[in-house]
């Protein structure tokens, strides 16, 4: 499964998306806003804190759809993990590949065949068995129906055929061998329940869901709660809390007041303010990890159809690459990220995070350094490509003056507060700057549709990069001129960065894909399609005095929500209400490390951002 992440929203938008664009997760509000809408039924209401084996996490992100081949956003795809199991996980220790349903596999004809054995004894939650008839199924649905391909069809695009010679081997034929291992990131289904739908692309799959992963969604009222149970089924053991229960509420404030009251155990999307402002709570733990995701500005450079079809009412001037580049030039990125973010994260640069520092684009790289802040700079090249400063300060070429709308969150008060340093820094090299403040679902849909000129954005990002660099290719472009029809990440386009994706993807040598996927970066970087202005850490606080046995990824210093998989909760129990300590466990007590290590940080050197991815990844819920 994909790990990009619209901050709350973004997995991308609709049952059939296209334009991927991420709105960030929204964070304080209104503190006089209602805090939970509460279902009518007292029965389905969310539970109590004195229900000592269900936890509650806060939440205000938006679902789609709970259907594994189309969903997109951020909350539904990070509960899928835990409902359906892949045919190999990402690694909790460092995101490399890891038993999932295949116990183990191997790889000939030089890299074209891919051979999964799958695990003894394996089972649905309803007691049928698993067995490679599922798999098989589930990858024939991506490849033959491309309603089904929506979310993860990059993933099996290299797929020839995929086989099923007994109940538990899997062979995967390739067109071309690849580096990445073809099972990650896609969760199988059972074939004897997705068959008998009449149409699997538009079934919302929000209840009583028969998996395979730890937990299973039991029931989902919209805007008020989703409950997840635990599957004891589940092939790595049964969880040791009965429940998850994800709980609405207007604005992160009113979530930061239910966790410090006791109504929710969990709470992620932390403001810098409200980060602070927990560590010393009693009965709270906050928790700064390294993050997988990147925020941008997303740049409407001419959005097209993937058969070259123009549509929205993005600004032309944007389709110059020197404009692009000049408002990369005026953007103070260090700024940003001191001022709004507290520091607590790195400086962006292109898509793929610093958590995995194999991949993203180094600082230092040529193509960064060019471009770095330098509103003179900028100035000179609004010059040279003919746009002349107005008697206001306003550019003009060919009687049309430089002005651009930004579109922002008006919920969001880092978006807001981005915007207030943004605007100035435009009006500075001569660009005209219309804040457009709306709410988060208008945001999406006008991403969709291509209304826009620029608006916030931002992906989580999964341990390899292949999925979101597959999503920038030109294949990846939206069908129809609504915008829907593929998943893209802001609708760029460019042959050569084409090329070298499918080199990278067919490079064994890992060294030699590195440097692949970095001039790939460097490429998207210099078009500036979008503009990457920081990867922030994942901020979080849990009710310590509740739960305990929190998982990080990766293990050394990462997040505990909105992971690439399903680590993060999997082996959460209650602390026992006699002594305050928890069950045995074979896995590390979070709650009693992490603030240590956070305060460490600080004293050694004041930045929380360990090494480092987003995403996703995603992106939180």
């Amino acid at each position: 499964m994909r790990s990009r992440h619209r901050t709350h929203l973004i997995r991308a938008m609709s049952l059939v998306a296209a334009a991927a664009l991420l709105v960030a997760p929204a964070t304080a509000a209104n503190a006089a806003a209602p805090t939970r809408v509460h279902s009518a039924d007292p029965s389905d209401s969310p539970s109590s804190g004195d229900d000592a084996k269900t936890m509650r996490i806060a939440t205000s992100g938006f679902v789609d759809t709970f259907n594994p081949f189309v969903s997109i956003y951020l909350l539904p795809t990070n509960l899928i993990r835990y409902m359906y199991e892949n045919l190999v996980q990402n690694s909790d220790v460092d995101g490399s590949p890891t038993k999932g349903l295949a116990d183990h596999w191997d790889v000939t004809d030089g890299g074209k065949t891919w051979t999964f054995t799958l695990q003894d004894d394996l089972e649905w939650s309803d007691g049928e068995p698993i067995t490679s008839a599922d798999v098989k199924y589930t990858f024939d649905q991506m490849m033959d129906v491309p309603e089904l391909s929506v979310a993860n069809g990059s993933l099996v695009s290299n797929f020839d055929s995929v086989e099923a010679p007994d109940d538990k081997t899997v062979v995967i034929n390739l067109i071309e061998a690849q580096a990445p291992n073809p099972a990650i990131e896609i969760p199988i289904v059972p074939e004897h329940i997705w068959s008998e739908i009449s149409n699997p692309a538009e079934y919302a799959n929000d209840k009583d869901v028969v998996g395979s992963g730890p937990f299973l969604l039991e029931s989902y009222k919209a805007n008020q709660f989703i409950t997840l149970k635990a599957n004891p089924t589940f092939w790595d053991g049964a969880p040791k809390i009965d429940k998850i229960q994800y709980v609405y509420y207007t604005n992160s404030d009113a979530q930061v007041q239910a966790l410090r009251s006791g109504d929710v155990d969990f709470v992620s999307g932390l403001t810098p303010t409200q980060y602070d402002a927990l560590k010393d709570a009693e009965g709270i733990t906050v928790h700064s990890g390294i993050g997988r995701r990147y925020s941008s500005f997303s740049i409407n450079s001419g959005l097209k159809t993937v058969d070259g079809r123009p549509f929205g009412t993005g600004n032309p001037a944007l389709q110059d690459v020197e404009v692009r580049q000049a408002i990369r030039l005026g953007t103070d990125i260090d700024t940003l990220l001191e001022k709004v973010l507290g520091g607590l994260g790195d400086p962006g640069t292109s898509f793929i995070p610093a958590s995995y520092p194999q991949w993203t684009l180094p600082t230092d790289d040529p193509a960064v350094t060019e471009l770095a802040y330098d509103p003179e700079k900028a100035k000179e090249k609004l010059d040279a490509d003919g746009w002349t400063v107005g008697d206001d300060g306003i550019r003009v070429k060919d009687g049309q003056k430089l002005s651009i709308r930004l579109t922002v969150d008006a919920s969001d008060p880092t978006e807001l507060s981005i915007s207030q340093y943004f605007q100035p820094w435009m009006k500075e090299i001569g660009i005209d700057v219309q804040i457009v403040s709306t709410d988060s679902d208008t945001i999406s849909a006008v991403a969709v549709s291509g209304d826009y000129d620029i608006y916030l954005s931002g992906w989580s990002i999964g341990p390899d990069p292949d999925y979101q660099l597959g999503i920038n290719t030109c294949a990846a472009l939206p069908t129809e001129t609504d915008g829907t029809g593929a998943t893209n990440q802001d609708g760029w386009c460019n042959a050569e960065f084409d090329e070298m994706y499918q080199q990278q993807r067919t490079e064994l040598d890992p060294a030699e894909r590195e440097k692949i996927v970095h001039d790939m970066l460097a490429l998207n970087f210099t078009d500036t399609a979008q503009i990457t202005y920081w990867f922030a850490n994942g901020l979080e606080a849990y009710r310590s005095d509740r739960f305990t046995d929190f998982r990080m990824m990766p293990a050394d210093g990462g997040i505990i929500a909105n992971q690439s998989g399903y680590w993060g909760f999997k082996d959460v129990a209650p602390v026992s209400a006699e002594d305050g300590t928890a069950p045995a466990s074979d896995g590390p007590n979070v709650g009693l490390i992490v603030t240590g290590v956070v305060i460490a940080l600080i004293v050694i050197g004041g930045v929380i951002y360990f090494v480092v991815r987003r995403r996703k990844s995603s992106d939180v819920e």
